[in-house]
This record gives structure tokens, C-alpha cells and sequence, in this order.
């Protein structure tokens, strides 16, 4: 007897468990029913509210067309696309004004905001005068990416291409470094140097060698740094321009010069300046000038600016054919054309040099070419 009793317990159990499995299955079905009604009677509502919404636009037309000629119809429907585009307008304007407002405020500087802003262009401001250049489709463009660009704990810039090492490290220097040592500088890993050679006189046209031009270029290929060199012009004819040309010849003869020899075209403020009247048109044949004798006489030329020099002093369409070397002082590459060297900070530190010293980066290597 107390066998039967206990199979009639465990069966007893069973059935409970059945029933609330049944329960549980129902009000899970339930849940699943009320949820597909709701999202029926929402879909039902939306239509509804189109289907009113249509007969109300309806009726509107019909009203219009009642009360106005098909003309009038049409000039209001002009207007109010007018108005529609308007209010975007200044939607659009309101969300440029609210960027404009969050550059300033982060101090990237009137400059930086627009350069955000016109992507297409070349922004430069001189003597507190915009200008903007539209990027031109016929000069070649630079493949630099902006990421592999790195700036290192020493405050240098260097250039990778797939996790490799591309750029070369170089410093330009003249009279303003004082007394180099040399030994000290290719220790710290300078591969290359532009050595000033000379200038001429903004005001009375002479041309004068740098002080220090002999002892540099010498302290730099005696301690295995390679070396080019760039004379400052302040021509005002062609006749003047292959004068420089032959001047920088004839100084260089003795030397093993590897790297580019240098047209340093700037803008020289001083009112007085022989320069000063020069159009960009004049500027432009005397670069060829001179650049076209360092070719013929077996050396590779190379012009050397900024981005006034670039866009107002000098026609870029006309000197497609030489490399370029560019300063521009920030950590963003700012400028879309071909620049060989870029130079990125005039107040660099180097071994060697007590004072601040112009650093750059070198995109290939001059003499493996």
C-alpha cells in the first residue's frame, strides 16, 4: 500500500508541472498576441493619420484652385520652396557659425579655421590681406599621408611608409649658427646639410659669400654629412640671375656638393628693396635662369620658399620641372603640390649647434639617385 501511495504522489507532481507548463505557454501567447494587435492598431493609426493628412493637402489644393488662378497657384508654391530653401540656408549657416565659433575658441586661429573650411583651396594671408588659391589639376600632387607622419619624443618629425623609415634627416645653416661642431652634429644623425653659400644685397645689389660658407661645407663633408648648399637672390634681370648661377658654380667646383643647389626666393619687407617691384612673371624667368645653369652644368637645382612664395612670387605652372623646398612651420604638411624637403621648424635643437637651427625632412635620397 505505501508503494502505491508514493506512485500516486510522483504522479500527482507531474500533472502540476503539465499544468503550469501550460499556464506559462498561455500567457506568453497571450503577450505575443496583445504586442502584434498594438503594433496592428499603430500601423492602422499611421495610415489613418496619412490618409487625413492627404485629404486635408487635397482639400487645400482644391481650395486654392477654387480662390486663385493656376498662376497664383504657382507663384505660392514658388514662394514657399523659397521659404524652405531659406530656412535651411540658415539652418546651414547657424551649424558653420557654431564650427567657426568652436575653432576660434580652441586657438586654431583665423588661418587654420579657413583652411578647415575651403579644403579646395589655398589659404594664405600676407600683410593682413586673404588669398585663395583654387588647387590646380595641371601641377603634380604630393602622395605624403598625413598619418605616417610621426613626430618623435625629440621633437622631429619623421616619415614612415608601411612601418619603414622614408625620410632623412638634414639642417640648413648659415653665418646665424655660429661656430659648428661638426663631429658633434653627425652624431646626432644629421645624413645632410645645406650649407649657405652667399647673397645678394637687398638694397645695393652686391653679392657677398657667407662667413662661415668654407668652414661649414668642409666641417660637413669631412665628418660623412652630405652637402648641398642655396644662395639667397635678390636678381632683377636675367642677366643678374645667371651672374648668381656662376657665382655658386665657381664657389662649389672644389667640393663633392651631392644634394641640390638651392634658390632661396623670399620676400624682403624693407620698402627700399631692389625686389620690391618685381612681377610675379619676372620673378619666374630668373628662377629658370639660374636653375637652368645648375642643370647644364651637371648639378640638380632646387627652389627654396614659403607659401607667399609659392602662390604670389613665383608662377608654379612654369616651374613644374624643379624640385622644391618648403617651409611651412607646423605638424600638418600644408601644401597639396610635389616638395622634395619639406623644412618644419627654425628653431630646431641638434648636437653641435648651440644656437636654433632651421630642421628638415628629406623625401629620397638626393645622392643614390
Amino acid at each position: 500500500m505505501r508503494g502505491k501511495k508514493v506512485q500516486m504522489k510522483r504522479k500527482s507532481r507531474k500533472q502540476r508541472r503539465n499544468e503550469n507548463g501550460i499556464l506559462f505557454g498561455s500567457i506568453i501567447l497571450c503577450i505575443v498576441t496583445l504586442c502584434a494587435v498594438t503594433i496592428c492598431l499603430v500601423m492602422v493609426f499611421q495610415y489613418r493619420a496619412a490618409q487625413i493628412e492627404a485629404a486635408e493637402m487635397r482639400d487645400e489644393i482644391a481650395r486654392l484652385q477654387e480662390n486663385y488662378t493656376p498662376e497664383e497657384v504657382e507663384t505660392m508654391i514658388a514662394s514657399e520652396k523659397e521659404n524652405a530653401a531659406l530656412q535651411a540656408s540658415e539652418e546651414t549657416e547657424d551649424a558653420m557659425l557654431d564650427r567657426m565659433k568652436e575653432l576660434m575658441l580652441s586657438g586654431e586661429g583665423a588661418v587654420n579655421m579657413l583652411r578647415k573650411f575651403f579644403p579646395n583651396e589655398i589659404v594664405l594671408v600676407d600683410n593682413t590681406q586673404y588669398y585663395f588659391f583654387p588647387i590646380s589639376d595641371t601641377l603634380a600632387k604630393h602622395s605624403y599621408l598625413p598619418e605616417n607622419f610621426i613626430l618623435t619624443e625629440d621633437e622631429l618629425i619623421e616619415y614612415y611608409d608601411n612601418g619603414e623609415l622614408v625620410s632623412h634627416k638634414g639642417i640648413d645653416v648659415s653665418r646665424y649658427q655660429e661656430k659648428i661642431d661638426w663631429q658633434e652634429v653627425a652624431e646626432d644623425d644629421v645624413e645632410y646639410a645645406f650649407i649657405r653659400l652667399g647673397i645678394r644685397g637687398y638694397t645695393e645689389g652686391e653679392i657677398k659669400e657667407d662667413d662661415t660658407f668654407e668652414y661649414n661645407i668642409n666641417g660637413a663633408l669631412d665628418n660623412g654629412i652630405e652637402a648641398g648648399v642655396y644662395f639667397f637672390t635678390q636678381a632683377i634681370s636675367v642677366e643678374e640671375a645667371e651672374e648668381e648661377a656662376q657665382y655658386v658654380l665657381d664657389a662649389i667646383e672644389p667640393y663633392d656638393v651631392t644634394y641640390p643647389v638651392v634658390l632661396d626666393v623670399e620676400a624682403v619687407s624693407s620698402e627700399n628693396a631692389r625686389t620690391a617691384e618685381l612681377t610675379k612673371e619676372e620673378r619666374t624667368e630668373y628662377c629658370i635662369a639660374f636653375c637652368e645653369m645648375i642643370r647644364q652644368a651637371g648639378y640638380t637645382p632646387m627652389i627654396y620658399g614659403n607659401l607667399k612664395t609659392f602662390m604670389l612670387l613665383l608662377d608654379m605652372e612654369q616651374l613644374e620641372a624643379y624640385d622644391k623646398w618648403f617651409a611651412y612651420y607646423d605638424t600638418e604638411l600644408y601644401f597639396p603640390y610635389n616638395v622634395r624637403i619639406w623644412q618644419y621648424t627654425d628653431t630646431g635643437s641638434i648636437e653641435g649647434i648651440d644656437t636654433d637651427v632651421d630642421i628638415n625632412i628629406s623625401f629620397g635620397n638626393f645622392s643614390g639617385e
